[in-house]
């Protein structure tokens, strides 16, 4: 089974720092432009509740925690919904 792990989108990142305040360990931000910086793409056991929360607070839904289907076929990708998705055609 693999790991769950990180990505973050840059260009959907606000700067508003609530990823770095709530996983310090995991995330930082840029000191040039203030947008997002992944220290660490698979956080570590101890760091993944952070890491989870990070992902539920980020206002712009920049931060994915991709985490590993029962079985191991794949990462099955956690955002939080930010209200810009597509409703699929509807």
């Amino acid at each position: 089974m693999s790991a769950p792990y990180l990505s973050v989108d840059r260009e959907r990142c606000i700067g508003a720092g609530m990823c770095a305040m709530t996983a310090p360990g995991m995330f930082d931000q840029d000191p040039d432009d203030g947008l997002v910086l992944l220290l660490h793409a698979q956080p570590p056991t101890a760091l993944r509740a952070a890491a989870q929360m990070a992902v539920g607070v980020c206002p712009s839904g920049a931060i994915t925690l991709h985490e590993p289907e029962p079985g191991g076929l794949g990462a099955e990708p956690q955002r939080r919904a930010t209200g810009d998705e597509d409703p699929g055609g509807v």
